[in-house]
């Protein structure tokens, strides 16, 4: 009986569904292996270490930080372990909760987001930007907005 409610995809649909698939994962897995070729940096501790430059004080608290670049807590508190390995984040206790912490991205850390950021700045221009008109920037704009307003309205897209 549940297979007769399903509103299955029509062929246009599945194109579009499977077009998006491609070009995300594609999109993605260049930017990443571009980064970790030109930085020796994947992309989602660049994801990290960007969200960390953009807080006041370069500071953020580690379940903040978590729901912004959407990464579990688990999966965060090994990704910032890895980068105050390398010197780039230090965690501190949180001073108003004894529970949380504080990640804060070291100078050291800022300087390599800095190294990296114009190599990959031009990876998504030249990947995503580049290939479209100026009225598909703005309906992917759109779209990917409408998007988040659905999926997960607390976060901003921008």
């Amino acid at each position: 009986m549940l297979y007769l409610m399903t509103r299955w995809l029509d062929p246009d649909e599945q194109r579009t569904w499977r077009a998006f698939l491609a070009a995300t994962q594609a999109l993605m897995e260049t930017l990443d292996r571009e980064l970790q070729a030109d930085a020796g940096l994947p992309h989602a501790y660049y994801v990290i270490l960007v969200h960390l430059s953009e807080a006041p004080g370069r500071q953020l608290r580690m379940s903040e930080l978590a729901d912004r670049v959407g990464s579990s807590r688990s999966r965060l508190s090994h990704a910032v372990g890895r980068l105050e390995q390398f010197g780039w984040v230090r965690r501190e206790d949180c001073p108003t909760d004894r529970r949380g912490q504080i990640a804060v991205l070291t100078d050291e850390g800022f300087a390599e987001l800095a190294a990296a950021a114009p190599g990959h700045v031009e990876g998504v221009r030249r990947h995503l930007f580049d290939p479209l008109s100026p009225a598909q920037i703005d309906q992917l704009r759109r779209i990917s907005e409408a998007l988040v307003d659905h999926l997960d309205p607390k976060r901003p897209a921008s």
